[in-house]
């Protein structure tokens, strides 16, 4: 009996959406990463940061579809996927262009306004 506990208690942690990271967040690990140089490789934060991103391109590009499929005009047209070419650095520079006062809005906002002003509708 108390292995099925502990496993449906298991289950539960699972099940819990995580916390949308901040750009602030978001900003403030990428500088701790900077500050241990080579060292950073070995960070479990690099993979936090990887994984935030992968969360908000692939909410970005199902948002993309939604529109299209609700018959809307896409808010921006970008190459198919794995075909823009952003470096970690264009990311970076993007989000340091927020000012501090708005950092406080999620990547995945984030994200999608520098997607709509890269790559425009035409």
């Amino acid at each position: 009996m108390r292995r099925l506990f502990l496993a449906a208690g298991g289950l539960m942690l699972v099940a819990v959406p995580a916390q949308a990271m901040s750009v602030a967040e978001f900003l403030a690990k990428v500088n701790a990463l900077k500050a241990k140089g080579a060292m950073a490789m070995f960070s479990s934060d690099v993979g936090v940061l990887k994984q935030e991103i992968d969360g908000a391109s692939t909410a970005y590009r199902g948002d993309l579809a939604a529109e299209v499929a609700a018959g809307k005009k896409p808010s921006s047209c970008p190459p198919p996927k794995g075909q823009a070419k952003i470096s970690s650095n264009d990311l970076i520079a993007a989000f340091e262009k927020i000012p501090p006062a708005q950092r406080g809005m999620s990547v995945k906002v984030a994200f999608a306004a520098m997607m709509e002003q890269r790559f425009p509708c035409k």
